[in-house]
């Protein structure tokens, strides 16, 4: 008889999903979320939104970064990192 691991809880199945809709669950993983799904309806519902919300994600146009912004972001990454590092030693 096949050994199934269960996926117990709802959080469980979420924290699972994009590993299984990635295809990289293990077999074993796989097949316990797969059971969860055939008796969860509000799980299949949030599986449901998140495929779609990723392929209108997927198709969403390119557009390119204006160099200021480019320019503004480096900026304030580079300000938010000097904020977060160690005074430096006497």
């Amino acid at each position: 008889m096949e050994s199934v691991s269960h996926v117990a809880r709802c959080q469980e199945c979420i924290e699972l999903l994009v590993d299984y809709l990635e295809g990289d669950l293990p077999p074993e993983r796989a097949r316990a979320l797969e059971i969860h799904l055939e008796l969860c309806p509000s799980c299949v519902c949030f599986l449901r939104t998140y495929k779609g919300t990723v392929d209108v994600a997927r198709n969403l146009p390119v557009d390119e970064i204006p160099p200021e912004l480019i320019r503004r972001l480096i900026d304030f990454l580079k300000r938010e990192k000097e904020a977060t590092l160690p005074p430096p030693t006497p």
